[in-house]
């Protein structure tokens, strides 16, 4: 099993909320992503849900995190989602150190299946969810 410096309690806190937000009616994602760059696209998404409880604490627990924290994140996001197999974890992590700003909870949040994804990831690198 990969030791990660972000905990699988964080990360299930965080499947957690995004559940509870992608639920909602009016989440809706722009249907043409290939005009705009990844963070545009999230903004987008996100544009009417500022006062989402979810996603404000959702926001806040990704800000709690350290930078490297975020990272392993959005590299778990990749490897539940097929970008990386478990074998490369570590450039997984390293891609998404170049890819990395603060606005990371919004890049996360507006993938629909990203709860699902990350467990995946958590999964692939042995860790067992109950």
């Amino acid at each position: 099993m990969t030791t990660l410096a972000v905990t699988p309690d964080d990360v299930l806190r965080l499947t957690q909320l995004a559940r509870e937000f992608h639920a909602q009616d009016a989440v809706v994602m722009p249907d043409t992503p290939g005009n705009f760059t990844d963070d545009e696209w999230s903004q987008e998404a996100l544009a009417g849900h500022e006062s989402n409880t979810f996603l404000d604490e959702f926001r806040a627990l990704v800000g709690d995190l350290e930078p490297d924290q975020q990272m392993e994140v959005v590299a778990l996001l990749w490897l539940g989602r097929g970008d990386y197999t478990a074998e490369e974890w570590e450039q997984a992590v390293l891609d998404a150190r170049d890819a990395w700003n603060p606005r990371t909870a919004d890049y996360l949040i507006a993938h629909p299946m990203l709860a699902d994804q990350i467990e995946e990831g958590l999964q692939l690198l042995g860790y067992e969810l109950e």
